[in-house]
């Protein structure tokens, strides 16, 4: 490494006879994704044998051809890295799974622009960033709402970061919150398929709206525990929305407890809520299970209900 720039050598593999550039490149350097290599190529970055530069990612390359990337060091992130604690399930070189706590806004944004998780990651995952698409941060590839709790994961290298989202992408994560909702559900489980976008009317909400103009979203649920007037449920998603959870059981006649957005407290939990000082949806993302993005193997997390919900749950069941 010299002057802040990696260089990298790559032989085209033995079947790589008429293949793409970018292609043959990530087979060569598994630690830099198809798309960060792209980059690279049309950038410059990317020579051949004699020296000339090989701009064209869609080049067809030859079996043995040697070329030579140079990728530059990450930029540093424009967040700032936090010592914030966190709770980790699950740490190696390539990802990290967090035990959110409720309070804790996950990306720097407009009116919270530090004290999130992601400045938290940057301090603790200090030096081990590869650089996501060129620049020192987490690859965080879902999120979870400032008052919900629970497991979230996010990738500290390009691999990681592209086969964690290909997997959201396809649905194929096994994602399972679990929630107290005002009322009963009858029937006890079942499935809730319908489209969410932004709602016309507050454009802060989300709202379920006619086919063809949102995206589709499933909530598989399935009701845990009959307590006093509300219920403890599980909520399997098939895709993941902003506020899925939330708004699909509130569209059935049960809210989330305590949630400010999409709940009307009723009587009955008015005052326990109160007492309890209980201000936020009840809502905890208590499984998280994937792929292992770049060992393939099969990883999965379970998180106990954090106190407070743990709290109103023996509430309600006295």
């Amino acid at each position: 490494m010299t002057g802040g720039k990696s260089t990298l050598q790559a032989v085209m593999p033995q079947d790589a006879q008429g293949w793409r550039l970018d292609r043959a490149l990530a087979i060569a350097i598994p630690t830099l994704s198809r798309e960060r290599l792209k980059a690279l190529i049309s950038s410059g970055q990317v020579s051949t044998e004699s020296g000339g530069l090989a701009r064209d990612p869609a080049m067809k390359v030859v079996p043995g051809a040697r070329f030579t990337v140079v990728v530059p060091d990450p930029a540093p992130a424009h967040n700032e890295a936090q010592d914030i604690p966190l709770v980790i399930a699950y740490e190696d070189e390539h990802l990290i799974v967090v035990d959110k706590p409720a309070g804790l806004v996950v990306h720097p944004a407009a009116g919270n622009f530090d004290g999130t998780l992601v400045n938290a990651l940057l301090h603790h995952c200090r030096g081990t960033l590869s650089g996501i698409g060129g620049v020192e941060r987490p690859g965080i590839v879902h999120r979870i709402d400032k008052d919900t709790s629970g497991l979230m994961v996010a990738a500290k290298t390009d691999p990681a970061h592209v086969g964690l989202a290909a997997q959201f992408a396809k649905h194929s994560i096994d994602r399972r919150y679990k929630a107290i909702v005002a009322g009963l559900p009858r029937p006890a489980e079942g499935t809730v398929d319908a489209p969410l976008a932004r709602s016309s009317a507050n454009r802060k909400k989300i709202a379920i709206v006619e086919d063809g103009r949102g995206k589709r979203a499933v909530t598989h649920y399935s009701t845990i525990s009959r307590l006093r007037g509300a219920a403890m449920v599980e909520c399997r998603l098939e895709t993941g929305r902003t506020h899925q959870v939330r708004v699909h059981m509130a569209s059935l006649g049960h809210p989330l407890l305590g949630d400010p957005v999409y709940g009307r407290t009723r009587p009955e939990h008015r005052e326990l809520l109160n007492r309890l000082n209980f201000k936020r949806q009840a809502l905890h993302a208590a499984r998280l299970g994937f792929i292992h993005p770049v060992t393939s193997a099969p990883l999965c997390f379970e998180s106990e209900i954090p106190p407070d919900m743990c709290e109103l749950f023996s509430e309600l069941t006295n």
